[in-house]
């Protein structure tokens, strides 16, 4: 059995402050409606300031201390597995913008479960805001995703 399998890399943040959360309000075609900003994990980019990155390419905020929380990880095909490191932070400084990804603004947490959340952001928060959950992982079987917090 392989040991090395090939990997997408990517991030995703959780920004808050007292009790409002950024948010994105997506466009992307595959991939629209409430999340949290993060991208891809440049080749050679520690995962660290990959998140950092990211966020301030999609929301003008500049991070810090972003805290590893969990991952989010599926067989995007039968060659690749698709990972989301999930990090969460209330350190940052900055004046809120929105990008070409979405639009940004704050809410509560009750006010975004009211909104159309992203695939798989209800499971994805379990992981944010449960520390005794860490993973957020699904696969298909007999054609149908099993998903599944660990």
């Amino acid at each position: 059995m392989a040991r090395t399998e090939k990997v997408i890399m990517t991030n995703m943040c959780m920004v808050f402050s007292e009790n409002r959360i950024l948010v994105q309000d997506k466009t992307d075609d595959d991939y629209s409606g409430i999340t949290f900003p993060g991208g891809h994990v440049e080749r050679g980019e520690s995962f660290t300031d990959a998140v950092i990155r990211e966020v301030w390419e999609e929301t003008g905020l500049k991070i810090s201390e972003p805290k590893l929380c969990g991952i989010k990880d599926w067989m995007k095909d039968e060659e690749t597995r698709y990972i989301v490191l999930l990090y969460k932070t209330d350190k940052f400084e900055g004046i809120v913008t929105s990008s070409e990804e979405g639009d940004v603004f704050w809410l509560t947490l009750d006010e975004m479960k009211q909104r159309k959340l992203a695939y798989g952001m209800d499971k994805m928060l379990e992981v944010f805001l449960n520390d005794n959950i860490s993973e957020y992982f699904f696969f298909e079987e007999n054609g149908k995703w099993i998903e599944e917090l660990k």
